[in-house]
């Protein structure tokens, strides 16, 4: 592991590290937030997936965390979202919705895909021994959030591991990735044309086919462009209500899909994952 950069914050060290990952095939980089604490002590981690375009460095620079995780004891790590570098396929039409920063937390199984876009393994595996080995983390205290893309990903990660996780949360995910356009490219060019194949990367899919988690909480802007095309909260509410899964969903009058909005109930979040890691 390469360490690119490092800095203080809060009393904590906020670094951005680099390494070659057997997963992805390349090297990625991510960084992580260690806050003060005693020599020895092992702390509570929570994951951040970011969202499409993005990169680590987003939630990094414009989150808002460090303060809430030096105050709570958490780390945050947040990864990349995709894999990246020569040699790596993009999408045939350079749009910004699938292939580079677009890798939709899942494993590919479709050429070229397949080769490269192992985020599913290397989120859920691969970076956390990776963690664990070089941070002062707690893996039996971990939980997951993120936004957009990335917030599906939290939402597909926490209800297929439900003991790893302790707390799930999500800006403005997307929750039926198999009812909306972003999914439906994303998940067509790289897991194929069988649908059937999808639902485990499906939120709601994977709660209507049996999966659970303790509670969930979803912040969403409702002046968010995206709110009714690709985001659809509405289809996550009705299959929580149906399965008995305790949903806040907080609709933010005014709040779009940016970084802004994040910021503002980032604490928010933290403070919930914190009383549920312990």
């Amino acid at each position: 592991m390469e360490t690119v950069s490092t800095s203080t914050a809060f009393g904590g060290t906020q670094g951005v590290y680099r390494h070659a990952s057997a997963e992805t095939g390349t090297e990625m980089t991510f960084s992580v937030y260690v806050p003060p604490h005693e020599a020895g002590a092992r702390l509570p981690v929570v994951w951040y997936l970011s969202g499409l375009t993005c990169t680590h460095a987003n939630v990094t620079e414009k989150g808002e965390f460090r303060r809430a995780c030096a105050e709570l004891g958490l780390i945050l790590v947040a990864p990349d979202t995709s894999p990246r570098g020569e040699g790596v396929p993009d999408d045939p039409d350079g749009a910004y919705d699938f292939g580079l920063g677009a890798g939709f937390y899942v494993d590919a199984t479709q050429a070229p895909w397949s080769t490269n876009y192992r985020m599913w393994s290397y989120v859920t595996e691969e970076l956390p021994k990776l963690v664990a080995a070089e941070f002062p983390a707690d893996m039996a205290r971990q939980s997951i959030m993120g936004h957009s893309m990335g917030g599906h990903g939290a939402l597909t990660v926490g209800l297929t591991f439900p003991d790893r996780y302790r707390a799930v949360s999500a800006f403005a995910p997307i929750v039926a990735p198999g009812q909306v356009p972003w999914g439906e490219k994303a998940l067509g060019f790289y897991l194929g044309p069988d649908r059937a194949g999808w639902r485990r990367h499906d939120a709601v899919a994977l709660i209507e086919d049996g999966a659970r988690v303790p509670a969930l909480l979803v912040d969403q802007g409702a002046a968010d462009q995206f709110l009714e095309g690709q985001l659809r909260p509405e289809l996550l509410a009705a299959t929580c209500e149906k399965a008995g899964i305790p949903l806040t969903l907080r609709m933010q009058p005014g709040y779009d899909h940016s970084y802004y909005f994040i910021s503002t109930f980032m604490e928010d979040h933290l403070r919930w994952h914190a009383e549920r890691l312990g």
